[in-house]
């Protein structure tokens, strides 16, 4: 699990108890999936998707250094 998405993903939603992040390695490549309670569904992705952008962003440059891929994908 990564400390950072999970940080920001609790201090963005009304059920910080309910965030769940997973994280699978694959080659190269690092997917998260984190889950939020259904009604915070909106407060992670953001007004058109823009607070979804900037965690997605945040998380590929942490990784960047490593060369590695990141795939952050948000489940209601």
């Amino acid at each position: 699990m990564d400390e950072l998405l999970t940080y920001i993903a609790r201090e963005l939603v009304n059920n910080p108890d309910e965030v769940v992040v997973k994280k699978t390695e694959s080659g190269n490549t690092i997917k998260f999936e984190l889950s939020v309670a259904p009604e915070d569904t909106g407060k992670i992705i953001g007004k058109n998707g823009k607070r979804a952008q900037a965690i997605r962003a945040i998380m590929k440059a942490k990784y960047a250094k490593e060369g590695r891929r990141v795939i952050v994908d948000i489940m209601g």
